[in-house]
């Protein structure tokens, strides 16, 4: 009988902690609209579905998918807008059984309108939220279009120079005129690398961000190709006053991690990333 009783404990335990895993309560970053998430080129060295496991180990409910990743051992292909519906069903019911969404993909380039249709085409079928892209300035209106009429949000990325985005002015001036579907992915350590302020630069884009890759970079040093990232806090990027800012905004939207540092085994880095910006986020509100 205690043999019995004892089984019965454990199963209800692990029971217990698989739905406390599965359905976390809402924090204050959720109740802001502030839904923190995964870039998936943070683990382009392995698979979606293992980047979609790790997210799941650092208790992510969100990641944005990129082009080319391969899939996983279970699911052959890579990720492509011209999957067929089996493929993206296996993809999202592999997320799901780990309680993450795919809530946006890019950062990706289109080189015709057929193109970008079926982008969109492929991002409503998935349930995709946000297309991050940099699309070619003659494209932008027929992108809006698109917009519109999928009900999909684009939020243009800034890669650095040579991009047609790389600084908020640029990106302005692009978008004057368009519907509110146009905004920003605001990645903010591409601004630090380029010598611009992002608190400042995010101030200039108020209305237009959607979604932000966001990041903490090192000093500069001479000699270095790039200020590469680094646990959020520890770097030279104004972490609390960007946050400040997006709270000030009364931002809703995504926070992307995109870590681009210690490929083989970012998770104790972004675990820290993840408690850094929960504490401020208790600050904040």
């Amino acid at each position: 009988m205690m043999k019995n009783t004892f089984r019965y404990l454990c199963v209800t335990l692990v029971i217990m902690s698989f739905s406390v895993r599965a359905f976390p309560q809402a924090d204050k970053a959720e109740k802001a609209g502030w839904h923190l998430g995964i870039q998936a080129y943070t683990f382009h060295k392995f698979s979606l579905q293992e980047a979609i496991d790790k997210a799941y180990q650092l208790g992510l409910k969100y990641i944005e998918v990129y082009y080319g990743q391969l899939l996983g051992e279970d699911i052959p292909g890579t990720m492509d807008f011209h999957m067929d519906k089996a493929t993206q069903e296996k993809v999202l019911a592999y997320a799901k059984s780990k309680g993450v969404k795919i809530v946006a993909s890019g950062v990706i380039i289109c080189h015709s309108e057929a193109e970008w249709s079926q982008l969109f085409e492929f991002a409503s079928s998935m349930g995709i939220e946000t297309i991050t892209c940099e699309p070619d300035y003659k494209y932008l209106k027929y992108v809006d279009q698109l917009a519109n009429q999928y009900r999909i949000d684009v939020a243009i990325h800034n890669h650095p120079k040579p991009s047609l985005y790389w600084n908020p002015e640029l990106f302005l001036n692009a978008v004057k005129g368009l519907s509110n579907r146009i905004g920003a992915c605001a990645d903010v350590g591409h601004w630090e690398r380029m010598g611009i302020d992002p608190a400042k630069a995010l101030k200039m884009c108020e209305g237009r961000v959607k979604t932000l890759h966001f990041k903490d970079v090192k000093e500069k040093e001479a000699g270095e190709a790039e200020q590469h990232d680094v646990i959020w806090g520890t770097g030279v990027c104004d972490v609390d006053g960007m946050l400040k800012e997006l709270k000030r905004q009364n931002f809703k939207g995504l926070f992307s991690i995109e870590y681009e540092y210690n490929w083989d085994n970012s998770v104790p880095d972004i675990s820290q990333c993840i408690d850094y910006f929960h504490q401020e986020v208790d600050r904040l509100f």
